[in-house]
């Protein structure tokens, strides 16, 4: 079985276009739209094999979540997928840089979002 996966973005309409295009692949989901609340999830939720977070948010933006999910024990081995509309190469190295395992830019490639899923999970 599959593992689920984590959407994490404070636009619901990223977040409903993303499910729409998991669910139709199979993949089960956890939602959310605020970084703080997703490590709470991750917490709670053994099941989670994936993390998609988008890296602009208000409040707590991914690059904090990230560097966070990096230093709890009990969730640091969870990979990160960062997504994000900056897609200069520093911005990739960035993302990688906070804890992020890969990088899917803005608007997003469903293709090159699953080979990430897949080589992760």
């Amino acid at each position: 079985m599959q593992k689920k996966i984590l959407i994490v973005d404070d636009d619901p309409r990223n977040i409903f276009a993303l499910k729409l295009t998991l669910k139709a692949r199979g993949f089960q989901m956890e939602t959310s739209v605020m970084a703080q609340e997703a490590i709470e999830i991750l917490k709670s939720d053994p099941e989670i094999g994936v993390v998609l977070m988008d890296m602009m948010m208000p409040d707590m933006d991914g690059y904090e979540a990230v560097k966070i999910i990096r230093q709890t024990p009990s969730i640091q081995h969870i990979p990160v997928i960062a997504v994000t509309a900056q897609a200069m190469e520093e911005d990739r190295q960035k993302c990688l840089d906070a804890g992020a395992q890969d990088y899917v830019k803005k608007p997003i490639d469903v293709d090159k979002l699953l080979t990430a899923i897949e080589k992760l999970s």
